[in-house]
């Protein structure tokens, strides 16, 4: 019986606890989800953000057509006209193109201007702006570029632009842009030249009465550290105004001049250089020997097209325009002291042969002379060893005879009777001795009267020296005569030939001229490339 009311005791134990169990479970769920969760549900600030929007833009109440009104600064009196201000990112510069006179720029362009029907509650400050991605909800500036060849958007991975409306209805307007603009430049001065391209941006249908650009106030332009030209550097950017009339109106316009600088380090190592090379190269074959025709010639002529070739990889590079260019001036003069030298050695060969020419006259005329001039004639006997007097030959014609007798243009008869006595006096073969003297003694008479009547006072030279009883004549110097030039004359007599004389004169003419060009060539354009700057 005990027993029973035990057991009997424990399942009524057991089942008051299980019925007391899912109410102690629940409230302790509770109270978790209580300490776990907050009293009040929080409060979503972009589904703010879009019933503003929709309260400001929706239900008609925008026009994006009209163009809002602007307050002065002092916020008492309403203007007529709407004041945008513009500031820039210059993000890079990729080239600049000197052919076709053009530049390319990635920037971002931002517009600020105020329009008094977006205004809206911040809501205490949490709603710092309201964010649009799209550009034709609202009215926008009509602003282009008037110098824009080609330009286009930025759509990866989404566009880059958007628009943010103020609580004070501010708005502001970022896009990223890319720009192929046209850049007139004036290359007088190439490659040491400075280039001013220009940003313009004006309206394209509003006048000034109602649309107006303006600057930023601070740092309208800015320009990134990082940005690098290949062959320019950005030496200046100043914002500026531009405004246009036409035949429609006044229109506002903001202009920025970049200031390009060309680096002249890379010209001078591609274009003067090798130029000045050549030169020094063609002035080889002042040093080569006279005789080697061909070596001298493949010198010329292949600094000369290599000249030509450097001076139209130059010009195709730059476009064809009508005044001269500092690179054409040397260029030009390169290859006029490349071509002289090739001119030099023609001067030098025609003087060569000239000079061997007149040296076989020389040696016909001495060998004539020592034919009749007793002292040569026993002189070259003595030398080649041939001892004794000289054989007896006719005697001469006599003088009075040729003093009759002096000119071939004379009358038949005389001609007649004149030839005659010579076959009386001269019986020998043709070409004979009797014969030559006999041409000898007629090509030196002039006018019937012959030029020598007598031996000459000074006797003739020998190759061993003077001969015996030869008397030397001496020049006073006249007093006016510069010491200067005789000293050249003195240097110069030292090389026997002329076609010497004109390659020692070009070893030296052409690197003093050469020399004297780039003295005035460099003081003419360094200070130009200064004033530029």
């Amino acid at each position: 019986m005990g027993a029973a009311s035990c057991w009997y005791s424990f399942v009524v134990a057991m089942a008051i606890v299980l019925s007391c169990w899912p109410q102690a479970a629940s409230s302790e769920l509770y109270s978790v989800g209580t300490r776990r969760s907050p009293a009040t549900p929080a409060t979503n600030h972009r589904m703010r953000e879009k019933k503003l929007l929709d309260i400001i833009l929706g239900n008609g109440t925008y026009d994006r057509k009209i163009r809002p009104s602007t307050v002065d600064d002092k916020g008492s009196q309403e203007m007529n006209y709407t004041k945008v201000i513009i500031n820039i990112m210059i993000r890079s510069i990729n080239k600049i193109d000197d052919y076709h006179m053009e530049y390319s720029v990635q920037m971002t362009f931002r517009e600020q201007w105020k329009d008094d029907r977006l205004k809206y509650t911040n809501e205490g400050g949490k709603i710092k702006y309201l964010t649009l991605t799209e550009t034709d909800k609202i009215w926008m500036p009509d602003l282009f570029f008037k110098n824009e060849k080609i330009g286009h958007f930025h759509d990866i991975i989404l566009p880059n632009t958007y628009i943010r409306i103020f609580p004070e209805g501010e708005v502001l307007y970022s896009i990223r842009i890319s720009l192929t603009l046209s850049c007139p430049m004036n290359l007088k001065l190439y490659p040491l030249d400075t280039q001013v391209c220009e940003l313009l941006m004006a309206s394209y249908g509003w006048t000034t009465e109602d649309l107006v650009f303006k600057w930023e106030d601070k740092d309208p332009i800015q320009v990134n550290k990082n940005l690098h030209l290949p062959r320019f550097t950005l030496k200046e950017v100043v914002p500026k105004y531009c405004n246009s009339k036409t035949n429609t109106g006044e229109y506002s316009c903001l202009k920025v001049n970049l200031f390009f600088k060309r680096e002249f380090s890379y010209y001078l190592i591609q274009y003067y250089i090798p130029c000045c090379m050549l030169v020094i190269v063609s002035w080889v074959s002042f040093w080569l020997d006279q005789y080697a025709v061909p070596a001298r010639v493949a010198l010329g002529v292949t600094t000369l097209l290599t000249m030509s070739t450097q001076n139209a990889g130059i010009n195709q590079s730059l476009p064809p325009v009508s005044y001269t260019k500092a690179i054409d001036i040397w260029t030009g003069v390169c290859l006029t002291f490349v071509f002289g030298a090739l001119l030099e050695f023609a001067l030098v060969n025609y003087a060569c042969r000239s000079d061997l020419q007149r040296e076989k006259m020389n040696k016909q005329q001495q060998l004539h002379r020592r034919r009749w001039d007793p002292e040569l004639l026993q002189g070259t006997r003595a030398e080649g060893g041939v001892c004794g007097p000289l054989p007896s030959a006719p005697p001469p014609p006599p003088l009075d005879d040729l003093l009759h007798h002096p000119s071939s243009s004379s009358s038949p008869s005389h001609h007649h009777s004149r030839h005659l006595h010579h076959h009386h006096y001269y019986s020998g073969r043709r070409g004979s001795p009797e014969d030559e003297y006999h041409s000898f003694v007629r090509e030196r008479m002039e006018n019937g009267v012959p030029t020598f009547a007598m031996r000459p006072l000074v006797g003739s030279f020998r190759e061993g020296g003077a001969a015996p009883g030869a008397c030397e004549v001496h020049l006073a110097r006249s007093p006016g005569r510069s010491s200067t030039g005789n000293c050249i004359k003195l240097w110069l007599s030292k090389f026997p030939t002329r076609s010497k004389r004109i390659d020692v004169i070009a070893r030296i003419t052409f690197p003093l001229v050469f020399a004297l060009f780039n003295m005035a060539y460099w003081s003419a354009y360094l200070p130009e490339e200064k004033k530029q700057v």
